[in-house]
């Protein structure tokens, strides 16, 4: 009996034991640790200063305003000088202008001329040929017309000449090319009537071809040949054209007669040229708006523009600014624009890169009058007469 007793007690304590170590064990588990004695607070992370990794800022001694060492006048402050741009630029001369644009010209456009020179090179000229050479032609925006005169030509002087060397071969190919692009053309932007003050100048075009950009390079052109100038920013249909234009008149000191926008462009015209005759300047430049060909009603407020300029005198020049790299469809603006006004000279832009060399003989077809400048990059004296020899030597190359 007593023997029983001893192994129930026995078992009673094992079983306590037991049950102690598993409560301690869960407990252990799941209480947290306990908190320190003086809880830490962090601060929010900084930004870090030079030199510094993303440390703490430290404390630093702050200075009020009055402790702050201000300029004594000695040096002017630099926000106080007025950049280059702001004040009245000198203009390049024409003259070396047209040196920098031919050697531009030179090596933009000559692709033309090299491809023709290689063609005419082969030993034997057959009708195969000779289609080369119309598609080159053609691929160069020369027009038809045009293309079948100089293929004849050149295949009546290959003929008689007979044997060809290079050198003879490019004086064929210039003579010819110069036949059609003109010689005898007075190309001169007519700005100096022999009755009156001022010259009056109308530039039309349409979006994008860059018409405001030329009038202010115009003026610009201008200014450095000693003339005076007003501007006339008619184009009060395209927002910012007026601040565009006069931000060029700025540059070279031309006076820009402006009106409100989505004003009356002929009311803008016609006060231009008032303004200009009061102020006894050389020549008045009108911008007009940017209008979509296909606009008839745009077109007739255009041919408005020319009749109230007229009340004063008659317009002495009508540029009309076409952009180069659009070839054959320039031509459909330039027929429509010579049914409105009286196209006077063309204005060729973006004569550089894509462009291709053929269009200065195709819209001078088309119009019957002169391409007289042309554009051949951004800069602000990009702009220079056109001289016919210069661009046909830049065409057939060295």
């Amino acid at each position: 009996m007593e023997t029983v007793i001893l192994a129930v007690v026995i078992a009673v304590v094992v079983l306590g034991v037991l049950g102690g170590l598993v409560v301690g064990s869960r407990r252990k588990k799941s209480l947290p640790p306990p908190p320190p004695a003086a809880p830490d607070i962090t601060a929010p992370p900084a930004e870090p200063h030079v030199g510094d990794e993303a440390e703490t800022p430290r404390d630093e001694a702050r200075r009020t305003i009055e402790e702050v060492d201000l300029p004594d006048g000695s040096a002017p402050p630099v926000t106080e000088e007025l950049p280059a741009a702001a004040g009245i630029e000198i203009p390049e001369p024409t003259a070396g202008r047209l040196v920098r644009l031919r050697a531009r010209l030179s090596r933009s456009q000559n692709a033309l001329g090299k491809g023709l020179l290689t063609l005419l090179s082969r030993e034997h000229l057959d009708d195969d040929t000779w289609e080369e050479i119309e598609d080159t032609l053609l691929t160069a925006d020369v027009g038809v017309a045009p293309t079948q005169e100089l293929v004849d030509g050149l295949r009546e002087r290959v003929k008689v000449l007979g044997t060809r060397t290079p050198d003879e071969l490019r004086g064929l190919l210039r003579e010819e090319l110069l036949k059609l692009v003109g010689t005898e053309v007075d190309r001169t932007v007519r700005t100096e009537p022999d009755d009156r003050k001022p010259g009056i100048v109308m530039v039309v075009g349409v979006n994008g071809t860059g018409k405001t950009t030329t009038t202010g390079k115009l003026a610009r052109v201008l200014v450095a040949d000693g003339r005076t100038v007003v501007l006339g920013a008619a184009d009060t249909f395209r927002a910012a054209a007026a601040d565009q234009l006069q931000t060029w008149g700025e540059r070279v000191g031309a006076h820009t007669v402006r009106g409100p926008e989505g004003g009356d462009p002929a009311s803008v015209a016609f006060d231009a040229v008032k303004e200009g005759k009061e102020m006894g300047v050389d020549v008045v430049l009108i911008d007009t708006a940017g209008r979509l060909h296909t606009k008839t009603g745009l077109m007739d407020e255009l041919g408005k523009v020319k009749r109230v300029v007229e009340k004063h005198a008659p317009l002495d020049e009508v540029l009309l600014v076409l952009d180069a790299t659009t070839g054959q469809n320039g031509l459909v603006q330039a027929r429509v624009f010579a049914e409105v006004v009286d196209i006077t000279g063309i204005v060729l832009t973006k004569l550089d890169g894509t462009a291709k060399g053929g269009i200065v003989v195709a819209v001078q077809r088309e119009l019957g009058v002169p391409v007289k400048l042309i554009g051949l990059g951004e800069g602000a004296d990009d702009l220079a007469p056109f001289e016919s020899e210069a661009f046909v030597d830049a065409l057939i190359g060295e």
